[in-house]
């Protein structure tokens, strides 16, 4: 398996953190948006990827009852596709469920494809759109739910992901 440490995130990762958000997002959060869900909220929970000591990805949701709300989601550009979103949901997913998570949701922009497969892998189905969601671009956002996340085929979905996240190769091309 790829080399890849899951953390929870803490305000000294604010720097990478923020670096990666820049290079992600049109709109990219402000500091003060994570510290505030970092510090003041309780519902909050926040993971960093680390590749040899560096963040190279994270993930934060909230848990509003038994309900995970995934807030976001970044890797670094130069390191996408070596499967780190999938290591975060994951690890996401498990910490939720161990939390009495039952269901998901996110919004993803409808020009966001590579997302929504990724999120469409993890068991999602897309239940709306959110119009003008994205005000930088005046874009749309697909509305996306997993729903009964302690379904055992949805275990079993999860599962499957992981044991194919151990077959990946130790290295990742830097």
């Amino acid at each position: 398996m790829i080399p890849i440490k899951i953390e929870f995130m803490q305000v000294r990762d604010l720097d990478e953190v923020m670096r990666i958000e820049k290079m992600s997002f049109p709109s990219p959060w402000s500091r003060q948006m994570f510290l505030i869900d970092l510090l003041d909220n309780s519902s909050a929970y926040y993971l960093v990827a680390r590749y040899q000591g560096k963040v190279v990805g994270y993930t934060g949701f909230w848990l509003i009852g038994d309900e995970m709300h995934i807030a976001n989601l970044a890797v670094d550009p130069d390191l996408r596709r070596q499967k780190i979103a999938q290591r975060l949901l994951l690890a996401g997913f498990n910490l939720a469920l161990s939390k009495g998570a039952q269901k998901s949701t996110l919004e993803v922009r409808v020009s966001n494809l590579a997302a929504q497969k990724l999120y469409e892998k993890f068991g999602f189905i897309k239940a709306g759109i959110r119009k003008g969601y994205y005000s930088d671009k005046n874009e749309d956002a697909v509305i996306m739910w997993v729903y009964q996340m302690d379904n055992p085929q949805f275990q079993k979905r999860l599962r499957t992901l992981e044991v194919e996240l151990r077959k990946i190769p130790e290295d990742l091309p830097l």
